[in-house]
């Protein structure tokens, strides 16, 4: 199976270079500055599950991609999608199959109407990772799971040869015969989490700590689960009592990406992460209590898009 991994930053390097550690045939569609990276330092991973250097990783411009791939491993920010697409685009023939890990729901409507929603599957990982100032992949705990299936469920013959492909690697690669739900509930989770952390520029222990924090973070909860069952995907009981317990640990120093986004004044995926849901939300409000122009989820979105206005403007 020949596979492209789309760019080769913390998330796609440290999953495109377990998947060469295996043995496995990846290529690494780069911009110029990171080619020129790989081919002086190799792609270098430091992990408490074990380190890895791939010396020479084959890589790729995009306008020297011409041939077609088994499979798209895209793992780039929302609001780089409409590039990412664009660069892989020449790599999608007829049997391609683009495996997305990109949070939130908007990037399949996306690429289905890019590729065909037979093309794409649903997926998503848990991991934490970056690049170090040397740009080596950093590791930061020992979670690395990816996540994939196809959306209408069920099993078939890609998914089974995706699996067989990452047999063997160094990650803990799942497939999920209801990946869509899965999808749903880790969604509703990260834009509570980001919504309230982003909001009170706070971790979860100093919101914890605040008068009202508690009422607080599980009405964000609240609202973004509403939404996810009004759009027939509610999230599971034990999963709403694990993230319930996740959002009100006292003395957690939990924190959203997004926030640590902002904190140095980068892009964020605001649009992608909370506004999407809101719409979901709006275009399904004969079916729940949705939020209204006062709800918790609204004001976390306003308080986002007005940092990325002001960002905008610096």
């Amino acid at each position: 199976m020949r596979i492209l991994v789309v760019g080769a930053g913390a998330i796609g390097g440290y999953f495109g270079g377990r998947l060469i550690e295996a043995g496995r045939d990846v290529t690494f569609l780069v911009r110029p500055r990171r080619a020129a990276e790989l081919e002086s330092g190799g792609l270098v991973i430091r992990s408490a599950t074990g380190d890895f250097t791939a010396p020479t990783p084959q890589t790729v411009l995009a306008e020297n991609l011409k041939q077609a791939f088994d499979l798209i491993l895209l793992s780039c920010k929302a609001y780089d999608l409409d590039g990412a697409i664009a660069s892989f685009a020449p790599a999608v023939g007829p049997a391609t199959t683009v495996l997305p890990l990109l949070n939130g729901m908007r990037h399949l409507d996306v690429l289905d109407q890019h590729f065909g929603r037979e093309h794409v599957l649903g997926g998503q990982c848990y991991i934490a990772a970056t690049l170090d100032a040397q740009r080596t992949i950093v590791h930061l705990n020992t979670d690395h799971e990816l996540t994939f299936g196809e959306r209408a469920g069920g099993d078939s013959d890609r998914i089974r040869a995706i699996a067989q492909t990452m047999q063997g690697v160094k990650f803990k690669p799942r497939l999920s015969h209801e990946i869509v739900q899965e999808m749903w509930e880790k969604w509703v989770f990260l834009a509570s989490l980001a919504g309230a952390t982003c909001l009170m520029r706070a971790s979860i222990g100093d919101i914890m700590a605040a008068p009202g924090g508690p009422d607080f973070i599980l009405g964000l909860l609240s609202e973004c689960g509403a939404i996810a069952q009004a759009n027939g995907h509610a999230p599971r009981a034990g999963l709403v009592e694990r993230y319930r317990g996740a959002l009100t640990a006292a003395g957690s120093p939990l924190t959203a990406s997004m926030l640590r986004d902002i904190e140095r004044n980068a892009a964020i995926e605001a649009d992608h992460i909370i506004g999407d849901l809101i719409a979901r939300g709006d275009r399904t409000a004969d079916r729940t209590d949705s939020p209204d122009s006062s709800s918790l989820l609204r004001l976390a979105y306003a308080h986002l898009k007005a940092y990325e206005a002001r960002r905008e403007r610096s």
